[in-house]
């Protein structure tokens, strides 16, 4: 095969990003935005020894799972790279993918017991975080970007984000038009105004602005502030944030509270929590209620049980579960995320907790070599990378009675089952979808130590 050829075939099955797969003569070829059991007329876009990459030309014969879109942009940005099919169709795909990543991770059948879907799977995002930049004829444009690139495409309504985010990302973005406010030049590293972000309280409707800038100094801020507060009265905290490095990463490490006190506040599963701009939060706290509830109910605590919350970020899980507990131990690797959990315990009463500042591999067998201290339950919710040898290791040490394992990856969910099978056996399994039009999927699964079984 060679590029630009076009030929047509038949969708054998989907990958775990939702793309489609075919085969010609046995070589593998990736096709985005179609569905298994379709043909299609393709044209070769990218040829390596291994795989081919291709994008539609024509759809001959339709799955009855295609639906329209919805989204003029889904394509271009590769954020909802489902969007195509019905909602009840990715569910399906991604239980199915789950339980063929963990069966190849653990060489055996692994089934889903229970699938967490969503009822309304729209606007559920409370993190809105759009660049703004500059367009090919030198015009300020706001949006997202496009697939793999930094090209901006102008966004006025996304489906799964926050209708009043949107809103207010949209006043800031025509504010800054009028007023002088220049946007970023990634090219040429100038321009002022490089990202806006914003938070909403699902349960409070509380609003953080953050104006992610290039230079401290914001022509009419004040204005800006005055027109921003008194039109959205939900506006909460505006904070402006300073990253002036040639990086993709969104926020810089350096506040200025322009409103507010710096934070808002939301609900989950009757906990309050506080909320910086720099604090992990789950993006749909919907979907993360019926996640946490799962965890919890897998935990099975009976208020006697010391519990470690590893990896805890601002103590989300772990305050949620504190009730049944005896005593709560969390850990996590970023000191401001720390600094929100105490916060966060202390708002809601908590005197059986105590958070540490760590990476999880080492402060855990610190804690319990010097401090004496065990746990009876433990969750785990670790980022995409999945846990650090060394923290599985002390896992199995521990031997904790129940380890309720929540992951964002089934990749690196299986490869740490298979270490923690040495002394556990995985008892339920559930998925949760987190964030529907989208490839990704949280799983939630309970380890039973399997001594006392």
């Amino acid at each position: 095969m060679k590029k630009n050829e076009e030929f047509i075939v038949e969708i054998l099955d989907n990958g775990f990003g939702g793309e489609g797969i075919a085969k010609i003569d046995g070589q593998v070829i990736f096709v985005p935005g179609v569905i298994k059991g379709e043909k299609v007329k393709i044209k070769i876009l990218k040829v390596t020894s291994q795989i081919c990459y291709a994008k539609i030309v024509d759809i001959l014969e339709k799955s009855e799972h295609r639906t329209l879109s919805q989204c003029d942009t889904y394509i271009k940005c590769g954020g909802c790279a489902l969007r195509h099919m019905d909602y009840e169709y990715t569910i399906q795909m991604k239980k199915e993918s789950v339980q063929n990543t963990l069966k190849k991770a653990l060489g055996r059948p692994i089934f889903v017991d229970e699938v967490l879907s969503m009822e309304n799977p729209f606007y559920y995002r409370n993190k809105l975080q759009y660049p703004v930049g500059i367009n090919g004829a030198g015009e300020p444009v706001m949006g997202v970007f496009a697939e793999r690139s930094h090209r901006i495409i102008p966004t006025s309504e996304c489906k799964i984000q926050n209708g009043l985010a949107q809103k207010i990302a949209n006043s800031i973005f025509q504010f800054a038009k009028e007023n002088g406010i220049s946007a970023y030049n990634e090219e040429k590293q100038m321009g002022i105004l490089r990202h806006i972000v914003i938070r909403v309280g699902q349960k409070t409707n509380e609003v953080m602005v953050t104006l992610v800038v290039n230079d401290w100094k914001i022509p009419k801020e004040n204005v800006l502030i005055d027109f921003l507060t008194t039109q959205y009265t939900e506006i909460k905290t505006i904070v402006k944030n300073l990253n002036h490095q040639n990086t993709n990463v969104i926020l810089g490490k350096k506040n200025e509270i322009l409103f507010g006190n710096g934070y808002v506040t939301d609900i989950l599963l009757g906990k309050q929590f506080k909320i910086s701009n720099l604090s992990f939060y789950q993006v749909n706290p919907i979907q993360t209620e019926k996640l946490y509830a799962k965890a919890i109910e897998y935990a099975n605590l009976t208020g006697n049980e010391t519990i470690f919350d590893l990896y805890c970020g601002i103590g989300t899980i772990g305050i949620c579960a504190s009730d049944k507990a005896k005593k709560l131990i969390g850990i996590e690797t970023i000191p401001e995320a720390i600094s929100d959990a105490k916060e966060n315990a202390k708002i809601n009463h908590m005197e059986n907790a105590e958070f540490f500042v760590g990476d999880v591999e080492i402060a855990l067998p610190k804690l319990i070599k010097m401090q004496k201290i065990n746990a009876d339950v433990v969750f785990v919710d670790p980022p995409r990378k999945g846990c650090d040898k060394t923290a599985l290791d002390t896992l199995l040490e521990v031997e904790a009675k129940r380890i309720v394992y929540v992951s964002c990856n089934p990749a690196t969910l299986g490869r740490d089952l298979k270490i923690l099978e040495r002394k556990y056996e995985i008892k339920k399994l559930a998925i949760c979808d987190m964030f529907p039009w989208t490839s990704h999927v949280e799983c939630c699964s309970v380890l039973q130590r399997k001594q006392d079984m």
